[in-house]
């Protein structure tokens, strides 16, 4: 087995830690001790919310709350802490902890897992995520557990502060409210309460920016030395907010399904979440298939893009939308390169990111086929869910729990190629081959 293990590549050594840590959250899940009525789970249900949970994207099955005992809970909670970090990141940190040499190889896949450019610094942002995330966790949990105590007794506050926060900060969006508001309600009872929805929002847009990008944010307070990577990151999650703030509040606005009821206040409170939860999060406060046809579709194209490289978030991520737009805008005007913040992305960087938003949409478009065919519902439905799968987010229109059995094998794969990354699997199937030594003669054609 050592052996095995020391001839994988970094890419083939996250995929088979991300792997390993469903299948033994599955078999934890199928015990009957994890299940409310105490009996066995189906291993296909057990194997679709480990995936969701490691994969951080809160599609489920069955209700957690109703469905799932405490034991049950706490393995899905785990599963989501782990997941989000990364599982090669919790490796790293028990090796520092019982003192153990962090080597080359061990170093590579540690870059890898955390989407960094060099190894460079690479154990030191390992204990820096570890330190921040706990910090942030644990100030969400506790502003959340003191809100949940107006209406439970300590312990249920305490522990559904804990739950959510992991859950927000991740960018998970399970939750355990159905057994308050009922099955699948996700945060709409609290659509009128500001501090729940605005601190799960600071969790789940805080865990989406990037652990690099928060770290320059907290060490490095000069704006002109922050990386290129970290600006690209602010600068488009910025834009995206604020573009999809004004569209949500102007195609909601008099939708009597969700805003039109609210008074003000709550609407641009519900409008802000609306606009940020399909960066992965995966909460709604607003009945997401109340939500009208063509705001449905705008949550679509973010889902799709949805987070920052290395955060816990899924999609394609803001820094290679942003490349593919950049490099757009090269052609257009007529530019030789890339630029931006008076920086030049390397061509082949530009390249992998397209790349990677063609393989991303290619597959979307597949999975979109197979469940039309498999699955009965309208078409913008299943769009949204296989969207909402691979952009690891957890919205659904309902379509989730009535998926046939070849529907969630589908979604589940979609999961765990939305959260790896398509090159990142690509590259663990097929060992990438060395660079050639030579060039073709080029030769033009027509494009366009």
């Amino acid at each position: 087995m050592r052996k095995f293990i020391n001839s994988l590549g970094p890419h083939q050594l996250l995929v088979l830690g991300f792997g390993a840590t469903i299948f033994i959250g599955a078999i934890l899940l199928t015990l009957p001790i994890a299940s409310e009525e105490g009996t066995a789970t189906n291993f296909l249900d057990a194997l679709f919310t480990a995936t969701s949970a490691v994969c951080v994207t809160g599609l489920v099955v069955v209700d957690t709350a109703n469905y799932w005992s405490t034991f049950g809970e706490i393995v899905i909670m785990l599963l989501i802490q782990v997941g989000g970090l990364g599982i090669m990141t919790f490796a790293g940190l028990f090796a520092i902890l019982l003192g153990k040499k962090i080597g080359l190889r061990e170093r590579l896949v540690l870059q890898e897992a955390l989407n960094k450019v060099t190894i460079s610094g690479v154990v030191k942002l390992v204990r820096q995520i570890l330190i921040a995330s706990l910090i942030i966790e644990a100030v969400g949990a506790i502003v959340l557990a003191l809100r949940f105590l107006q209406d439970m007794s300590l312990g249920q506050a305490v522990y559904y502060g804990i739950f959510h926060s992991i859950s927000a900060f991740n960018n998970a969006g399970f939750d355990l409210f159905g057994a308050v508001s009922g099955e699948y309600t996700s945060l709409t009872s609290f659509v009128t309460d500001p501090i729940v929805s605005l601190m799960i929002a600071l969790l789940f847009i805080i865990g989406g920016l990037g652990f690099s990008v928060l770290m320059q944010i907290v060490y490095i307070h000069n704006r002109k030395r922050w990386s290129l990577h970290t600006k690209i990151v602010l600068l488009t999650s910025l834009i995206l907010l604020g573009v999809g703030f004004f569209v949500v509040l102007a195609l909601e606005w008099s939708n009597p399904n969700t805003l039109k009821e609210l008074s003000f206040v709550n609407k641009l409170v519900s409008t802000f979440f609306t606009a940020a939860t399909p960066r992965t999060a995966g909460f709604n406060v607003l009945d997401t298939a109340g939500l009208r046809v063509p705001t449905q579709f705008f949550i679509i194209a973010l889902m799709f893009i949805g987070a920052s490289s290395g955060s816990t978030g899924g999609g394609v991520k803001t820094t290679t939308f942003a490349s593919v737009i950049l490099a757009t805008r090269a052609v257009v005007t007529g530019k030789g390169s890339t630029t931006a913040f008076k920086r030049t992305i390397p061509t082949d960087l530009v390249a992998k990111a397209s790349a990677i938003v063609f393989i991303s949409l290619s597959w979307v478009i597949l999975v979109t086929l197979l469940l039309a065919i498999s699955e009965a519902g309208d078409f913008l439905t299943i769009l949204f869910e296989a969207t909402s799968a691979f952009g690891t987010v957890g919205l659904s229109m309902g379509l989730t729990g009535s998926l046939s059995e070849f529907g969630r094998v589908l979604i589940i794969i979609t999961m765990f190629l939305g959260r790896l990354g398509p090159l990142t699997l690509m590259y663990a199937i097929a060992q990438r081959q060395d660079k050639v030594k030579y060039r073709y003669q080029d030769e033009q054609m027509l494009v366009g």
